[in-house]
């Protein structure tokens, strides 16, 4: 079951003639607030401003209306910041001259978790067994006199710093937003008071701004409130839905017709999954994948496949297998299309060694790939030559997302290690939580390999508990490789992350720029093998050493 809240706002203009406090009470379909969840708001428009209330409104309505379009493998407050910069722009930019200035209390609740986002002297409670405890913090001068004058506010600066906290919900706890038209005359005591009295929601987000004019308070007054009446799931698993209750499809057998798929062949069977061969009524092909009936009961097989479709969909478009939405289908399974072409691995086999403009290439679109998977903060953990496929059309495509991870949704078992042991990161090896580096280092590694066929630290096997210390050069295997591209694969495979590059778009700044360098001839191999040169030169001196003696007792 999701996550069951109940409800209420109530706010009054009180002694001025306009009211510039604005409140937003967002309760989306059930899957979207699985996966983005519930949002409330408080805005209090500043009044000294151009116009504060038009501040106030158009901030909850540009974050209602533009936080569920977010990617929803987002984290909360990734999602929350970036929409937040993007307004306040807008706000310091607009108002003729004088900025459009409002503070901001913004609560968003998913599964068991809260996300705050504040900034101004809007105040935000939890109200929990008879206990009222402040979690916002009031930004403004505490000098004396200037106790309502903002340090922080949407649109006072250009640069914004807001206020987020993330925490634990706990059934039956109520949260509060108000604004200073109402804390500023009532005292937490009486606020507590009338949370105490008062059971209804709506009538205690009523009684709280009535109470705070009949106090005195000459602002406007707006309460929201809302309760948590039963906690929701934390995994993925809910945003997916009830479709993990399909049944599996039966064994297909190639000539039949399944949900209108024609049913051409069994391309792969392991003991994880199975892979057919479908075309559609157009004779297009698709590849079917689902669960062998061995697993038919374990849920958490399910749960994987369709995580690994969840994500394949989000990251739609180029550098990604095409995704059917299959809408009539009754069964587990997903579908992709067909890509015509061979793995990286299969490629390798073929050929061996890519040359240095086929590995720039190959690298050039696994890096843009993987900026996208990262920007919308997937983690694929499992980059290698066997799960990119170099297309016949010239595209490159990642694939299999089984081991596919999403901070927030993805669930994390302790001690997990997921992944192809020598593309794996060595931090990963110490129990590091999932990062995007991981998969740059498992993508230098790819690269690392198809130019040289070695592996810079050596191949590692599944039951090893490995060291890492200082890769080969690529050199040592491939010297005619230019100078700037081994630095770039002793960067992207580093030991140490912080050695490594950031992102995916550092790294391909990096061989974007390497390129236009003029190609380097190989290093000497005194500097390559300086051991081994060494050596030679001792054995031969000894060895001319020895000639000139014996010539000597025969002379």
């Amino acid at each position: 079951m999701g996550l069951q809240l109940s409800y209420a706002e109530a706010s009054a203009s009180g002694p001025r003639a306009q009211n510039q406090d604005a409140t937003r009470l967002v309760t989306p379909a059930p899957a979207l607030a699985a996966s983005k969840g519930y949002l409330f708001a408080l805005a209090d428009g500043v009044s000294q401003c151009a116009d504060g209330g038009l501040a106030a409104r158009s901030t909850l309505q540009a974050l209602a209306m533009d936080y569920y379009t977010t990617p929803e493998t987002w984290g909360v407050a990734q999602a929350l910041d970036r929409l937040l910069l993007a307004q306040n722009r807008w706000l310091h930019a607009s108002g003729n001259g004088q900025p459009l200035l409002t503070t901001l209390s913004a609560l968003v609740m998913r599964g068991k978790h809260f996300t705050l986002a504040h900034i101004g002297d809007c105040r935000v409670y939890r109200w929990f067994d008879g206990q009222l405890q402040r979690i916002s913090e009031d930004h403004v001068w505490h000098q004396p006199g200037m106790q309502h004058v903002l340090k922080r506010a949407m649109g006072l600066e250009q640069h914004l710093v807001v206020d987020y906290l993330d925490g634990e919900l706990r059934q039956g706890e109520s949260f509060l937003l108000v604004s200073d038209g109402v804390w500023a005359t009532l005292s937490d005591a009486i606020i507590a008071g009338i949370l105490r009295d008062e059971e209804q929601l709506q009538a205690a987000s009523q009684a709280l701004v009535s109470a705070a004019h009949y106090a005195g308070s000459q602002d406007n007054a707006s309460a929201v409130l809302v309760r948590i009446e039963a906690l929701g799931e934390t995994r993925l698993r809910d945003a997916l839905g009830q479709i993990e209750q399909w049944p599996l499809p039966p064994l297909l057998k190639p000539g039949q017709t399944f949900e209108g798929w024609q049913v051409e062949a069994l391309l792969g069977q392991s003991r994880q999954s199975l892979v057919y061969r479908v075309r559609d009524a157009q004779q297009q092909p698709w590849l079917l994948k689902t669960l062998p009936s061995s697993r038919e009961a374990d849920t958490g097989a399910g749960q994987a496949l369709l995580q690994e479709e969840w994500f394949l969909r989000r990251v739609a478009g180029r550098y990604f297998p095409d995704m059917h939405h299959a809408h009539q289908r009754q069964h587990l399974y997903y579908l992709m299309r067909e890509h015509a072409g061979m793995t990286l691995a299969e490629y390798y086999r073929s050929h061996g060694n890519v040359s240095l403009s086929q590995g720039l290439d190959i690298a050039s679109q696994l890096l843009r790939a993987l900026g996208m998977l990262h920007r919308r903060n997937i983690v694929h953990r499992d980059i290698k030559p066997e799960n990119v496929l170099l297309g016949s059309d010239g595209e490159l495509r990642v694939l299999d997302f089984g081991l596919a991870y999403c901070p927030g949704l993805s669930p994390q078992a302790h001690g997990e290690l997921p992944g192809t042991p020598s593309h794996i990161a060595p931090e990963a090896y110490t129990g590091a939580a999932p990062s995007a580096g991981q998969d740059l280092y498992s993508a230098g590694v790819t690269l690392y390999y198809l130019l040289t066929g070695h592996y810079p630290y050596g191949e590692i096997e599944a039951f090893q508990r490995p060291r890492f210390g200082t890769p080969v050069p690529a050199s040592r295997y491939r010297p005619d490789l230019p100078e700037w591209l081994v630095h770039c694969l002793d960067k992207a495979v580093a030991c140490e992350p912080t050695d490594r590059y950031e992102t995916a778009e550092q790294w391909l700044l990096a061989l974007q720029q390497g390129e236009h360098l003029p190609t380097a001839r190989p290093r000497p191999l005194l500097e390559r093998e300086p051991l081994k040169v060494w050596r030679a030169l001792a054995l031969g001196s000894l060895l001319a050493n020895g000639l000139l003696l014996v010539w000597m007792l025969h002379a």
